[in-house]
């Protein structure tokens, strides 16, 4: 096996598929990348038996063959050469040696053979949606994932294909984030899938937005994500997500329009002085303006307040700061609508002009 090309476009698709792997492994293989060269194209892949990652370019002085190369020892190599050089790979044996002007370095392989691959996806649907949409979903709703929480479908984000879009939700059971985005063509069957949270995170790192179209392929036990360069494959989580619609509070008619620079800029002033353990912050709403306390057991106070289009007049609720702060950080229009019942019931974060991104925020007793 041989191959040459730029260390540049080299250091692209290694960075790509080098996160997938895991630091800390229980085969020694699964700390290398399986490296493939066929008719002039090099496949680099990477995998931690959860989320397999597969990326490919074209190579000039090839030579077919493949082998398994350690994966960080090759992508530090590649990134600390200097621009513009050029990078061999050559396969003697069981070693690999990379070359790039008078820098040599020798590395042991193992052999491709022991390189485990995930199973074929059977697709049971298949779906187009645009690179930019996917990657605007999974931003604005990623964060509300779970960490480690033993409601363990709460660990990863919820693709709900819809007849007409594919919505994205995740929760971690105090707040709910949800996006959607419509299918041109429509989807096959409705069909709900979690897509554990490391898979989510690669993803999202992986696209990067424009015009170029996905494939979505599901399958009964994993999801597999096509690009013309990339193909993106995780295993799901088997487990039944909550029943999100039930949680968008429905007549919360107390709305409240706001300027969303104006309030994110408040919440973190006032978040300097709340409780660290808690992130407790006090919201009062009353005709024309919106007040934000935070107190903490040092008795220090901190007190804001904001101008607000709104009626609502002696309504108090508490929220946990950062949770307020998350959802505003995902919407894009400069005015938001926090649409209140009362102090028991979770506030809904919107945009003014869509409620095709919603973020749902439970309240806080202080």
């Amino acid at each position: 096996m041989r191959f040459s090309l730029q260390r540049e476009a080299f250091l692209k698709p290694l960075a790509q598929v080098v996160n997938v792997v895991e630091r800390r492994q229980t085969l020694p293989v699964l700390a290398n990348l399986l490296v493939q060269v066929r008719d002039g194209q090099l496949a680099l892949t990477g995998t931690d038996l959860e989320v397999e990652m597969i990326s490919r370019i074209a190579v000039e002085d090839a030579q077919d063959g493949e082998t398994t190369i350690p994966a960080r020892k090759l992508f530090e190599i590649v990134r600390a050469l200097p621009d513009g050089s050029r990078v061999t790979v050559s396969q003697s044996a069981e070693k690999v040696t990379v070359q790039a002007g008078r820098s040599r370095f020798t590395l042991a392989t193992l052999p491709a053979n022991d390189f485990p691959s995930l199973d074929d996806v059977e697709a049971t649907e298949r779906v187009r949606v645009p690179e930019a949409a996917l990657k605007e979903l999974i931003e604005r709703t990623a964060f509300a994932m779970a960490q480690q929480d033993v409601r363990y479908y709460l660990n990863g984000l919820l693709f709900d294909l819809r007849e007409a879009s594919l919505r994205c939700v995740a929760t971690d059971g105090h707040r709910l984030a949800l996006c959607e985005a419509p299918l041109e063509g429509g989807a096959p069957t409705k069909r709900q899938l979690i897509v554990p949270r490391k898979g989510v995170l690669e993803l999202q790192r992986l696209l990067e937005g424009g015009d170029r179209e996905l494939e979505l392929e599901m399958g009964r036990g994993h999801l597999r994500v096509k690009r013309d360069d990339v193909t993106f494959t995780s295993k799901l989580i088997d487990g039944r997500f909550p029943d999100y619609e039930a949680v968008i509070p429905i007549g919360a008619d107390r709305e409240v329009r706001i300027d969303r620079e104006a309030l994110r800029a408040s919440l973190q002033r006032a978040a300097i002085l709340s409780n660290e353990k808690y992130r407790g912050v006090r919201i009062e709403v009353s005709p024309g303006q919106l007040r934000i306390s935070a107190h903490n057991p040092e008795q220090e106070e901190a007190q804001e307040e904001v101008e607000a289009d709104t009626r609502v007049d002696e309504l108090a609720i508490g929220f946990n700061v950062n949770y307020l702060l998350d959802a505003l950080g995902a919407l894009r229009e400069d005015t938001v609508v926090l649409a209140l019942r009362d102090a028991n019931s979770s506030a809904l974060v919107r945009e003014a002009s869509s409620d095709r991104c919603r973020h749902v925020v439970m309240p806080l007793r202080l």
